[in-house]
């Protein structure tokens, strides 16, 4: 088997119109808090886990002053002809903070796909934050297989002014997926590490990312990363407005 080892650098700008604004409102009743907005309001695992924000999309999330909530986010994917996606985010969980810097979270997500008959996934998930660095763990059941995640935000390193994520998936397929060598794949995991600073007003994020799949055994892959193989990719964003 051939280990390759590609090196992608891709470089984008990203602009920031005016006309990409989401609407959203917000009110109180009684205990809770409402939201309604065309782009997710939340982000669950102390803000390591968030819905499905590809396409068009809207919902509400509800929360209570104990820290419980709820809500469902519904995004419409029709972008391909073929296989539309409605998909609709359920979650429910608790969240708790002891003090600024310090707290934890806790809940579940249900994945559902309104237009396609599939079985709908569920994750649950959790995190801390600790000294005012994230860390945070998933588990999910999706359609054919199981997968576990874990997740650190470190936040800004004072010595190199750069902050430092990391992300790492392990996933194990119900059915073991044979290879055209006739090999099988019955498990596979992925990582990513990204680097973030700004300078002049753009913020750079540089991510490296790689699998245990190497070579024909990509053709099974479907993790988080865009690439198989190791890459390395530097993405630059820069406001106009």
């Amino acid at each position: 088997m051939t280990r390759s080892l590609p090196l992608l650098l891709i470089l984008g700008l990203l602009t920031s119109p005016a006309m990409a604004a989401s609407w959203g409102m917000q009110r109180e009743v009684g205990d809770f808090d409402l939201k309604m907005s065309t782009a997710p309001s939340r982000s669950m695992a102390q803000g390591l886990v968030a819905p499905n924000s590809a396409g068009m999309g809207g919902g509400f999330d509800l929360t209570h002053d104990s820290g419980l909530y709820f809500g469902q986010w519904t995004t419409n994917n029709a972008s391909s002809a073929e296989a539309p996606l409605l998909e609709m985010d359920t979650y429910a969980g608790y969240k708790h903070r002891f003090a600024p810097g310090y707290g934890y979270e806790l809940g579940v997500i249900n994945y559902s796909n309104l237009i396609q008959n599939v079985d709908p996934s569920r994750e649950l998930y959790s995190g801390m934050t600790v000294y005012g660095k994230r860390l945070g763990a998933a588990f999910a059941n999706d359609p054919g297989r199981h997968n576990a995640s874990v997740y650190a935000d470190l936040g800004t390193l004072p010595l190199i002014k750069t902050g430092v994520s990391l992300k790492y998936t392990n996933y194990v397929l119900d059915v073991p997926s044979t290879l055209d060598s006739g090999g099988m794949v019955r498990s596979f995991n992925d990582w990513s590490v990204n680097l973030s600073r700004k300078w002049v007003n753009t913020l750079f994020n540089l991510t490296y990312s790689g699998t245990s799949l190497r070579g024909a055994d990509c053709s099974v892959y479907s993790g988080h990363n865009t690439y198989c193989d190791s890459a390395l990719m530097l993405k630059a964003s820069h406001p106009f407005f």
